[in-house]
């Protein structure tokens, strides 16, 4: 899934230079729904739960969801998680996912593979592994925010960074989780931390004071608007594959036979090279930002793979991970026997951090690239009317 939900408090339209006589690749959004585990749902919610997480999260966080597989996915199974979490808590961080991070939204309405009755069968195959919902108070406790920022600083964004950073951990300012999570909540896992990941408890290192003072901090960063509905809901599905056709080949040197430095994509398409680069990201990241000319070709559907040209033209794929998902599609690749295959090496957040060029909903102004201009960019179907309620 990349399901990065939360390891300490629970925790991406595209034209090119590119000929119309490249071929185009079906939408992956089209396909995940033809064969994605909804395709032939299972009566029982469990089993139907359990298919889902294998298909779409075990990447990340591991067969038995105690995480950890992939860029520190946490474990969705601790016993203070589950106790602290409410249901619909768990289902808003599939559903909405962790924007910015490796963590994709996974609902339909928002350019996912998932129903709503999939992501509920999800959280019922969760909360099966582990300890019940507990009654936490409802309210914010009389913390000082003021002081809480500093608290944070101190103590919490070593390991979860902090606005405008990230960390090792899952963001604790990620609007979506602050847009589900209680301040109750919150504090439940400051004080009782995620035993037996690397987030211990906090009681007995903080005063109550301190913790209520932290709490107010991130309360005080709750988005005060809903997210805004997706305007370019599915994937185009007529965008040709090979980015400048007619391009000479690049020259790339791979880190172990296997990744390829995201300086030396960027000087390829700067070059105007000829080149194919694959987002093996959940499709609603696509549509949120993504290379230019990068069609999407998510690491849980590869059913199109054979679409791609089997010449020679180098291949590049890049997740958020930032190798996980990108190296299931190499690696799917690299079993067909396609030559010239790569994974990006620092992933697309480190792309975006670096101000290389983007396209999709979250980037403003798409500004004019070797691959993509502004008037060259493809026009998506409208998302519906009527939208699921967060």
């Amino acid at each position: 899934m990349p399901l990065a939900l939360g390891a300490a408090l629970f925790l991406s339209l595209t034209g090119c230079g590119r000929s119309s006589g490249s071929p185009a690749l079906p939408s992956a959004t089209a396909s995940a729904a033809a064969h994605a585990p909804s395709a032939h749902p299972a009566p029982d919610p469990l089993l139907e739960g359990a298919r889902a997480f294998e298909h779409y999260c075990q990447l990340c966080h591991a067969k038995d969801a105690t995480g950890y597989a992939a860029d520190n996915a946490p474990s969705l199974v601790s016993k203070t998680f589950l106790e602290s979490a409410p249901d619909e808590l768990i289902a808003a961080g599939i559903r909405m996912g962790r924007p910015g991070t490796a963590m994709a939204a996974y609902a339909k309405f928002r350019g996912g593979p998932l129903e709503e009755r999939e992501i509920s069968a999800i959280v019922s195959f969760l909360r099966s592994k582990g300890a019940a919902t507990k009654s936490l108070p409802a309210g914010l406790s009389n913390g000082d925010p003021k002081r809480g920022a500093g608290l944070f600083e101190k103590n919490c964004q070593t390991c979860h960074g902090n606005v405008g950073s990230r960390g090792n951990a899952v963001s604790l300012v990620n609007p979506e989780l602050l847009a589900a999570a209680s301040p109750a909540f919150l504090r439940y896992a400051v004080v009782n931390g995620r035993p037996p990941t690397p987030m211990q408890p906090f009681a007995g290192k903080l005063s109550d004071q301190e913790i209520d003072d932290t709490i107010a901090w991130l309360w005080s960063l709750k988005p005060t608007a809903p997210t805004a509905p997706v305007q370019n809901l599915v994937v185009p599905d007529d965008l040709p594959i090979v980015i400048n056709p007619k391009g000479a080949r690049p020259k790339l040197t791979l880190r172990e036979d296997r990744f390829v430095p995201a300086e030396q994509v960027k000087k390829a398409l700067d070059a105007k090279q000829r080149i194919v680069i694959i987002d093996a990201r959940p499709p609603s990241d696509w549509i949120q930002f993504h290379i230019p000319g990068a069609i999407s070709l998510p690491y849980h559907d590869q059913s199109h793979m054979d679409r791609i040209p089997k010449d020679g033209t180098w291949i590049i794929a890049y997740c958020a991970c930032p190798h996980h998902a990108s190296g299931e599609v190499v690696d799917a690749l690299r079993e067909k026997k396609y030559p010239n295959t790569a994974v990006m090496d620092e992933g697309i957040l480190f792309w975006k951090d670096h101000g290389f060029p983007l396209v999709g909903e979250a980037v403003p102004s798409p500004a004019a690239t070797p691959a993509a201009s502004a008037s060259s960019l493809p026009k998506a179907k409208p998302a519906p009317s009527a939208q699921p309620k967060p």
